[in-house]
């Protein structure tokens, strides 16, 4: 971290001082590891129709929050969220797998029943959903160097990921039964794919916020998709999009005193609609 804050000091900012404001420092560090891995898996939440699951994985995760804070099960109730979260992905994968339902009826069916479970869990025995509050926000500000760390090895998991398996991936969001006729494992593509969003969804839930996450994994891909001529241009216009939005919301939200996932996604609608009325006007 002290070559990171290092090079941050090089900034023209005042809170870029030497010595001081470290939690900007690490909100930065945060955003530039966290916008890219949001852009990469927003390319294939888009392409598999899946944009809700984000939200409801966020519900899970609350559960799993809610669940580890009363219980004690951990010192730390994230992980118990991680947990949780992941059970949750894998299980609606089962589910998904074995059902005609489309997957917007599967993804209901789930999301309304862990954001039930977790309120039930929080305020069982008279307990306060109040202590929750800050997880319907987020707080970027109040990232540790240990997740971030955290972040940047599931961002280059991720990217062996892609790497490794994007047909596959690719594949069975297009076409389930044809992957499945030539060999892949759509199953398994799947519940890894979506193990990986549970975990990113939860950790990172705690810094931009419940209410707007589910838009971090959609509206950057989304706006690519408007204007990219090819697969390549599609996933470099979503990782350049969530990575220019991550950044502008952050200084902004410092400046104006906001909430910085909220200020990230506004500038992620605006960035689609600038790519919308791009795309209208090339038609």
């Amino acid at each position: 971290m002290e070559l990171w804050y290092a090079l941050v000091d090089l900034l023209p900012f005042s809170w870029a001082e030497p010595g001081q404001m470290y939690f900007m420092k690490n909100a930065l560090l945060a955003v530039l590891v966290i916008s890219p891995l949001f852009g990469l898996l927003s390319t294939m939440v888009v392409q598999s129709r899946m944009s809700f699951f984000s939200d409801a994985l966020g519900h899970s995760a609350f559960t799993g929050m809610a669940i580890g804070s009363i219980a004690g099960l951990f010192a730390e109730p994230l992980w118990c969220a991680v947990l949780f979260a992941i059970a949750f992905s894998l299980l609606f994968s089962f589910v998904r797998r074995r059902t005609s339902l489309a997957s917007d009826t599967v993804i209901g069916v789930f999301s309304s029943t862990a954001v039930a479970l977790g309120i039930f869990i929080a305020t069982l025995d008279g307990g306060s959903f109040t202590r929750f509050n800050s997880l319907l926000i987020g707080d970027i500000l109040s990232v540790e160097p240990g997740k971030i760390g955290l972040l940047a090895v599931i961002l280059l998991l991720t990217v062996l990921l892609w790497v490794l398996s994007f047909n596959g991936l690719m594949l069975s969001a297009v076409h389930p039964a044809l992957a499945d006729s030539r060999g892949v494992r759509v199953f398994w593509q799947e519940a890894l794919f979506s193990a990986v969003i549970a975990v990113v969804v939860t950790i990172a839930m705690t810094w931009v916020g419940l209410m707007v996450i589910n838009s971090l994994l959609v509206l950057p891909a989304a706006a690519g998709r408007n204007l990219a001529r090819n697969m390549r241009q599609y996933h470099l216009l979503s990782v350049l999009g969530a990575l220019v939005a991550g950044i502008a919301g952050l200084m902004t939200s410092y400046y104006i005193d906001a909430s910085a996932g909220a200020t990230i996604t506004l500038y992620l609608a605006a960035w689609f609609a600038v790519t919308f009325l791009l795309r209208k006007g090339r038609q």
